[in-house]
């Protein structure tokens, strides 16, 4: 749950930073779009050793 978490806030910011059309057409609401986005697997995430 924690990796989803940190998955989905840091693909929120990136779509705050990139202004992307898409954050226009859900009403501003990055949180719930990075989500959908991370669950839907439209967007891919690995957790790198450090």
């Amino acid at each position: 749950m924690y990796e989803i978490t940190v998955a989905s806030t840091r693909r929120a910011y990136q779509l705050s930073i990139l202004s992307d059309l898409e954050v226009e057409e859900n009403d501003g609401k990055v949180v719930s779009l990075a989500a959908r986005q991370i669950f839907t697997q439209e967007v891919e995430f690995r957790i790198e050793d450090a």
